[in-house]
């Protein structure tokens, strides 16, 4: 059995996924840095150290999520942390497009229904497809936690304010697919409730990654801080909650 505590974290070759492989490797997790590429997941475990390990992970195929959890069993024997960090915010025939033009293009009147499909494919059935995965590894840990990475843009009460900053951009893409990420995060919740298992949701805020062509106004640094402030949380500490930096509670 693995001594150090071991952490997956989907979508960590990049961006606030890899930054928080590299701080939980600093806080003595042995590190499994989920990738669809395992070339990319390789080279970004090698930067990371010693601690980190690359794992072949493509959320939206069933194989693969079966293969990495047949792994994780083979070879650490247990789950502690789930950080289910991979997402996409578009698909690559939008992806030249600035917030405000690819809001215009997926109002619910003319959006493409295959965008959607592509979108929620990852955000919304690929997290719940690896929760299910990884579920029995996290029943062989003393002490597991779910952390999901959201964002505010999926808060409904927040959007259904006309005074919201991002209220006229909400729309049925990558919005409303957070925003059923926090519905299957409550379901998750609800169901672990009686368990030894927490489940926590938390926001990055507005971070300069791939996931918004580098048009967000924080650091990597600054994003990952409450992933990674939730992920150290003990069983002890609260749980079902939905928070951005530092503790501060979102609506849902």
């Amino acid at each position: 059995m693995q001594d150090k505590r071991v952490a997956l974290i989907t979508g960590a070759n990049q961006g606030v996924g890899y930054q928080v492989a590299k701080e939980l490797v600093v806080h003595g997790f042995s590190v499994l840095v989920g990738s669809r590429s395992f070339e990319k997941g390789e080279a970004a475990a090698k930067e990371i150290g010693t601690d980190a390990h690359a794992l072949q992970l493509d959320v939206t195929d069933q194989v693969s999520i079966t293969a990495a959890a047949e792994r994780i069993r083979n070879e650490f024997g247990r789950l502690d942390v789930l950080v289910n960090n991979a997402a996409i915010s578009n698909t690559s025939k939008l992806r030249d497009q600035s917030i405000e033009e690819y809001a215009k293009l997926t109002r619910p009147s003319n959006v493409s229904l295959a965008e959607v499909r592509a979108v929620w494919e990852t955000n919304v059935f690929g997290v719940l497809a690896v929760y299910q995965a990884m579920l029995p590894l996290l029943r062989e840990s003393p002490a597991a936690n779910i952390v999901n990475v959201s964002s505010a843009v999926g808060s409904l009460t927040l959007n259904a304010n006309p005074a919201y900053h991002s209220h006229k951009m909400f729309g049925p893409v990558y919005p409303a697919s957070k925003a059923a990420f926090n519905v299957m995060t409550l379901a998750m919740m609800v169901e672990l409730e009686s368990t030894e298992i927490k489940v926590r949701l938390v926001s990055p805020g507005f971070t300069k990654t791939n996931l918004n062509n580098y048009a967000g106004t924080q650091t990597v640094e600054e994003g990952s801080r409450e992933v990674v402030r939730v992920a150290l949380l003990g069983p002890d500490d609260p749980t079902g909650t939905f928070t951005r930096w530092e503790n501060e509670p979102i609506p849902w």
